[in-house]
């Protein structure tokens, strides 16, 4: 006969589930840290860490428009102390997109404030390109907004292009909003891949680009890790059993379907 310690389960296997989980999650939405490599192409935007902003002003009678482009690539955005905290985007953001309404004699008006990029890689596709114009362009997408013509969900994006530039790092360019997406342009030497690695062009402009917008080249997702989780899923149900029948055994003498963890946990369950 096998003893059993009344309504209880082997803490160490649930810890270790528990762990498995987590280290799953974690893989799943790792941190960018502002080293890309796409295309076989190698990108250090470091040098473009701290906050920048990239702006347009709208007439729109019998008031004006702002649309303003906060963000910081490598880290997240500061709070801004001059302005409620309703009126900001979440903690955790490193692009926040607002709108600005202004009429002359009032004070002016935030109507919308938009997060579209986190720390996480999960929401962020690259594209490269090493013919002229070099560039790579960085699209983030936001968590779920009311578009703003017609309250549909939908998913703000964010659509940065970085031209490599032989000589200093401009401003960033707010080209358009259509609704949905962000498009910003910005000339920097950051923009060109790391010298040596592959994919640069044989001219001798020492990287100095047309500048000319990027045209429809398809995106290079980085994969949400879907199956990265389904299959540590797999292995730690199989650990779980294995670690459980090992436990049973070697606690309790256990043999045949009594090694199966999971007959603790039908004896746990109608302890309760």
């Amino acid at each position: 006969m096998i003893l059993r310690p009344s309504c209880t389960l082997p803490a160490v296997l649930i810890s270790f589930l528990l762990l498995i989980t987590s280290s799953v999650y974690a893989q799943d939405g790792s941190t960018f840290e502002c080293r890309v490599t796409t295309d076989g192409l190698k990108f250090d935007l470091t040098s473009l860490a701290g906050e920048h902003t990239a702006r347009r002003k709208r007439e729109t009678p019998p008031t004006s428009t702002v649309d303003l482009l906060r963000f910081n690539l490598c880290a997240e955005l500061e709070r801004q102390e001059d302005v409620a905290e309703s009126d900001q985007c979440t903690k955790g953001t490193r692009a926040c997109f607002t709108q600005i309404n202004s009429k002359p004699d009032e004070k002016d008006r935030i109507i919308s404030v938009i997060p579209l990029m986190s720390a996480s890689t999960q929401d962020l596709t690259f594209q490269a390109e090493t013919s002229s114009p070099k560039y790579i362009t960085i699209t983030s997408i936001g968590a779920e907004y009311p578009h703003p013509s017609n309250a549909t969900p939908i998913h703000p994006s964010l659509r940065l292009t970085i031209l490599c530039s032989g000589g200093e790092t401009s401003d960033p360019d707010f080209k358009s909003f259509d609704g949905s997406q962000v498009v910003v342009e910005w000339s920097t030497p950051a923009g060109c891949p790391i010298e040596g690695d592959k994919g640069g062009s044989n001219d001798d402009s020492g990287g100095i680009p047309d500048n000319q917008p990027p045209q429809n080249n398809k995106p290079e997702s980085t994969g949400s890790g879907v199956g990265w989780f389904f299959l540590v899923l797999l292995i730690a149900f199989a650990a779980y059993f294995g670690l459980g029948a090992y436990y049973n055994y070697t606690t309790y003498g256990a043999r045949g379907t009594d090694l199966l963890p999971y007959v603790g946990l039908l004896i746990y369950i109608e302890c309760r």
